[in-house]
């Protein structure tokens, strides 16, 4: 069944907190999980005294300023997400799209994560993979080696960004934030579907998407 943009709103699953915004009205800003929570760890591999900082690096509840400021389309595609479940059995994940250009795919994907930290997910729950050109957080750190980049994935304790061809060796995450950003996006689409536990967000064209999802749903 075809994947239709409906009215901005976003939802977790059952298993995730749930914001549901006021019909008719924009979604707000949705509310942390009262309490505070700790920053994640160092990462085994971390960057030493003369490594530079990755680009695009998160760290939980990451200040608004301290990132660069998303293109208006995928500012505003970020908080226009719909929820359409994979399939009636429960242990299905959930799927949400977020209707954006390729260009703007990595852009949209990093403000669902925004949305997901504040609503009270852990980084180490979110695996953020790009169908096509690989994010620049995981192509500054794949310049240090695959050893390194890999132990950051097997710590656990931060958002984990992959390109799909990577997927063969990421293990499941609660929750997968995919760009479809170009690339063999009916291969990729699938595989990140497959390592999402309970929600799978595509950013990307819905056509497109459709195309690779949609006689799954």
């Amino acid at each position: 069944m075809p994947l239709i943009p409906e009215e901005p709103q976003i939802h977790e699953s059952a298993q995730g907190p749930r914001v549901t915004p006021a019909s008719g009205h924009p979604a707000p800003t949705p509310r942390p999980v009262p309490g505070p929570r700790p920053a994640a760890p160092p990462r085994p591999g971390g960057p030493g005294p003369l490594r530079p900082t990755p680009p695009a690096q998160r760290t939980p509840r990451e200040s608004s300023a301290a990132k660069p400021e998303p293109s208006a389309p995928a500012a505003t595609a970020a908080t226009a997400v719909q929820s359409t479940p994979v399939s009636p059995a429960a242990a299905s994940p959930q799927l949400q799209l977020i209707p954006a250009s390729a260009e703007g795919a990595l852009d949209a994907a990093e403000e669902a994560v925004d949305l997901l930290l504040d609503s009270g997910r852990s980084p180490g729950e979110i695996l953020v993979v790009t169908t096509g050109d690989q994010h620049p957080w995981a192509a500054h750190e794949l310049s240090f080696g695959e050893a390194a980049y890999w132990a950051q994935h097997d710590a656990v304790d931060d958002v984990f960004y992959a390109d799909a061809a990577a997927l063969e060796r990421a293990t499941v995450r609660p929750v997968v934030v995919a760009a479809v950003n170009g690339g063999d996006v009916s291969t990729g689409l699938p595989l990140a579907l497959a390592k999402a536990g309970t929600l799978l967000i595509v950013c990307g064209d819905p056509q497109i998407i459709n195309a690779a999802l949609g006689a799954g749903v």
